[in-house]
This record gives structure tokens, sequence and C-alpha cells, in this order.
């Protein structure tokens, strides 16, 4: 069975950059592809289903099996042979790009636009996407469409996260929202990680120096790191003290602190009064 979107019209945005979708196909490779190649801005993603073959592409060649993606971007020549009664089922979608609007490229099309071919095994759930595509085409629900373009635009995501899947490259900030972005880490760094609150690994996370980042808390909120470790871990102590059930020990643990004596005496020095009267206190 072969089934090929030729006519869709499909359209989506990533990142300040326009792709057109003009073919999206699913069907069997019975007969070599001879060597080939696409034009600019032009990638052809692949997913082979069932059967096996040969990629050959760079002078190399590689094995074709189930469940094998991989992606051929501009003028990269390349030739498809499946192996005789074992016919590939492939799946093929053809992106091209229609316009650039930004001036500097974001750090995911970076990786996508440097990657011209790659080919390996699917970690990221493009398999998913690509049938959910299908089923979209194919039902064409109300919103079908605007619901194929989150899917093209997540497919991208996914893929990149197959190329660069050694690296766990971070994004980065866009200036746009840099501050809010910065402001909701440092917030929730010092709400859940209370027991483990470290300036170096704040400051590995926004991307700035230890210096920088106690400086950047300062501004904030007018205290030191070390100020706003101690207030996030008293804080969490007087939520977890109210529970009777659980031991003096087991929330020292649980903070972070060496021992019981080393926690209750932080939180006497804290709040003038030890863990056990503000239990009673509170019970």
């Amino acid at each position: 069975m072969s089934i090929a979107y030729t006519d869709a019209d499909i359209s989506f945005a990533f990142d300040g950059v326009e792709f057109s979708v003009p073919s999206i196909s699913y069907g069997s490779i019975t007969d070599t592809i001879p060597m080939h190649s696409h034009g600019a801005g032009c990638f052809e993603i692949h997913f082979n289903m069932s059967g096996y073959g040969r990629l050959v592409t760079g002078g190399k060649s590689y094995e074709i099996k189930p469940n094998t993606l991989y992606i051929t971007g501009p003028h990269v020549e390349h030739a498809q042979i499946p192996l005789p009664h074992e016919a590939m089922q492939e799946y093929c979608i053809y992106l091209k790009t229609k316009k650039i609007s930004q001036k500097k490229m974001s750090p995911l099309l970076n990786i996508f636009f440097s990657t011209p071919f790659w080919i390996g095994k699917d970690n990221f759930g493009v398999q998913a996407i690509i049938r959910q595509i299908f089923r979209e085409l194919e039902n064409k629900h109300t919103g079908y469409r605007k619901q194929i373009e989150l899917l093209l635009a997540q497919l991208l995501v996914c893929l990149i996260r197959n190329y660069d899947s050694e690296k766990h490259t971070r994004d980065r900030f866009a200036p746009g929202n840099l501050t809010d972005s910065i402001s909701i880490i440092i917030e929730k760094y010092f709400l859940y990680e209370y027991s483990s609150l470290s300036l170096n690994d704040l400051a590995d996370r926004l991307k700035l120096s230890p210096r920088q980042t106690q400086r950047l808390i300062w501004k904030y909120y007018g205290k030191s790191f070390q100020q706003k470790k101690t207030e996030a871990r008293m804080s969490a102590a007087a939520v977890l003290l109210k529970d009777q059930s659980k031991s003096i020990s087991y929330i020292a643990d649980t903070l972070g602190y060496s021992s019981a004596e080393h926690f209750s005496s932080a939180f006497r020095k804290y709040y003038n009064i030890s863990p056990s009267e503000f239990r009673k206190l509170h019970k």
C-alpha cells in the first residue's frame, strides 16, 4: 500500500523560519532509487518501518533495517537499495524552507541546518509523531491543519534531540524573556531543591559564573545565596515539622543536613526556638 499527500499545502513556522511541506508519503521501496540529491533548503525525513536495504551516500554504505531514521538534506547525494523480497516500508516527509525572518539563527535551528545528513535509531518519538500526522491527514477532523503544523514543529525538536542526544544541549534564553526566565529558574530552585542547594549548580543552570549569580540574587532579593539557602531550608522545615509522623532526624536528612543536631542548631538560630518546641506549639 502506498499513500502520498502532495497537494495538502501545509506550512509551519519554527523559531522564525517558515517551512513548506510539498510531500508526505508512505510506501514500499521495491526498486533501487538511484543516486540523487535535493536542492538548497530541502530536507527529506525518512523512517523505515519494516524491511531491509542499504543507503549509499558520501562514498559509504549504511544498513537500513526496521526503525531506522535518516535525514538527507541539501545537496546530499544518496541512493536507496532495497534487499530482494524484503522491501523497505518507509515514511517520508519532504521539508523546504520558505523564509528565514531572523538575522541570527536560534540554537535549535543551528543544529538542524548544520546536520545535512544523519542516520541512526530514533530515541525521541519521531515514529509516533509521523504516524499521528498521517492520521490527521486521513481523518481531517476539525482543526487538523493546525494540529499538523504543531506536530511538524514537534517533529523538528525530536529530530534535533536525536542529532544532539550525546551533547544534551540546553536551549539558550531568548532576549525578550531572559529576565523572566532567570527569575523563574531561581524561584523554583529555592522552592523545590532545598535539600541540595549549591551556588555552582545554580550558576551552571543560569549559564553564569558563581560571582554573577551571587550579584543577581542580591539584586533580586537583597540577600546572599547563603541567606536564601537558609531561608528556603527553614521554610521547608516549618512545614515538615507540622507532620507529627516525620522524625526530626528524617527531616534533617530531607533538608540536607549532616545530622539532627546540626539541623536543630540551625533551626534554633533562625527561629529562636528548637524544632521540638516548634512542633509542640503546632501540634
